[in-house]
């Protein structure tokens, strides 16, 4: 009997439409021989099941189930969380499931919180001597001079939400002039904002998951784009060239790739994750983030490293599913 698969989508955040894109992608990927498959979304107390191009059914949040049109109860057997952003990427998502005995593809609770928090995280690593920009926190209702992110950080640097991700609410900021503004701006996505060294360098990304039986590490791909920074336009707008494998040494990739799996392991992490960095010019492996739940569209990073490994997106699927099995 095939298992039941709700790819989970939408959220509480500006990614919402991003998330949308991935569960389209994810449903391609997922092997619809073996699996009976919906589209889950889930944007504040709206919880549905898209069952058609015109027709919904609304999500039982009792036992995450729905009522099919011809009146039968329909259960989830698992669920691939594609949510980019709260409750699906922080932990909050993964409790309820939990709390159901659900199985999910992604990270648990507290790898899921403690990866979704930037600052939080960073420390963390650094403290196992990961290498991370410095940064400064403010949380709402704090301030900080703009002379103060003079002397501690300097300029260039980044301002930016500490949870969340595609870059929004995110500013390169090159003068005291600047801060404040991007400061409020950050703030409106957000309770906490992280202001951020920049490093010059080479921007990677690295992939990769673990099942009880395998590790797959993916080849690494080089971000170049003509925008300040890798922005939401440069991400998901065509506004950037990724170059999978990147074009750094081999003894770099493999470290980066080490780096990748050490992280892996660290913050506990479950299913496919994706770390980037900056690669510095005396070779410095920088970390910028750890994306827990990475974009599933048919040109995002993961399914591009995937294929660059040789490997099939719909196997990958099916190992990340039965793994919890």
């Amino acid at each position: 009997m095939k298992r039941t698969i709700a790819i989970v989508a939408g959220g509480d955040s500006s990614e919402v439409i991003v998330s949308l894109r991935s569960a389209s992608g994810i449903y391609s990927f997922i092997d619809g021989d073996r699996y009976t498959k919906y589209i889950v979304t889930i944007v504040g107390t709206e919880w549905n099941v898209i069952l058609s191009e015109t027709e919904k059914a609304p999500i039982d949040k009792n036992d995450f189930s729905f009522i099919a049109p011809d009146g039968v109860k329909i259960r989830f057997d698992f669920a691939y969380i594609t949510i980019h952003g709260t409750p699906g990427e922080n932990g909050i998502l993964q409790g309820y499931l939990r709390l159901l005995h659900i199985p999910f593809s992604c990270c648990d609770v507290l790898a899921s919180a403690l990866t979704f928090d930037k600052y939080a995280c960073n420390n963390f690593l650094k403290s196992f001597g990961i290498r991370c920009a410095e940064s400064i926190l403010l949380r709402r209702g704090e301030t900080i001079s703009a002379k103060e992110v003079t002397r501690r950080i300097g300029y260039p640097c980044f301002v930016k939400p500490s949870v969340g991700g595609s870059s929004f609410g995110i500013t390169k900021v090159k003068s005291e002039e600047e801060v404040q503004t991007a400061i409020d701006k950050a703030f409106a996505e957000g309770d906490e904002v992280m202001i951020e060294a920049f490093i010059q360098g080479t921007e990677v990304t690295s992939g990769m998951y673990r099942t009880k039986t395998a590790t797959r590490i993916f080849p690494i791909t080089e971000v170049v784009t003509d925008n300040e920074f890798f922005d939401y336009d440069a991400k998901y707008n065509g506004q950037v060239q990724e170059i999978t494998p990147a074009r750094v040494s081999d003894e770099l990739t493999r470290e980066v790739q080490a780096t990748t799996a050490r992280i892996y392991s660290l913050v506990g992490a479950k299913g496919i994750i994706r770390v980037d960095y900056i690669i510095s010019a005396d070779g410095t492996i920088n970390l910028l983030e750890v994306n827990t739940t990475p974009g599933m569209t048919s040109t995002s990073f993961i399914p591009q490293q995937v294929r660059a490994a040789g490997l099939d997106m719909k196997e990958v699927m099916t190992e990340i599913i039965e793994n919890e099995f």
